[in-house]
Formats: C-alpha cells, sequence, structure tokens
C-alpha cells in the first residue's frame, strides 16, 4: 500500500465513509466501514492527518483517533 498521509471520515449512524491520499494527492484508501471496524482501521495506519466532519460524535472519534497518535 502507498503512504497515506491524510484521510477523511464521513461519519454516520452505522456506516463510516473514509478516503485516503497520499502526498501526491492519489487515492490510496477508499473504504466503507461499519461502526465496529473503524477502531481497528485506523490502528493498523499509520499515524496520518484526519479530517473528520463536525457533528455531535465528531469531538469523540477525534479525541479517540488522536490518542492512537493520529492529527485529528
Amino acid at each position: 500500500m502507498k503512504k497515506v498521509t491524510t484521510v477523511g471520515v464521513d461519519i454516520a449512524k452505522s456506516v463510516f465513509q473514509v478516503h485516503g491520499i497520499n502526498a501526491v494527492g492519489d487515492v490510496v484508501i477508499r473504504s466503507k466501514l461499519r461502526r465496529s471496524e473503524v477502531i481497528a482501521f485506523f490502528q493498523r495506519l499509520p499515524s496520518c492527518r484526519i479530517g473528520i466532519e463536525a457533528c455531535a460524535s465528531g469531538h469523540y472519534w477525534a479525541r479517540t483517533l488522536m490518542n492512537m497518535g493520529h492529527d485529528a
């Protein structure tokens, strides 16, 4: 897998859309994750910058991802 530098996350009630790009802007990740898969997915991912939509649970997910070493 190419090195992921930036990830965008769209948070929904039960499914999260994840879109990751490398330093050149090429898409390297495009995934649909169930809520139960999100933490395991980001634990396997090397530290990177993550953009999360502003919503009620966005702050929770940002704190969780920052505790894993990501820049959210």
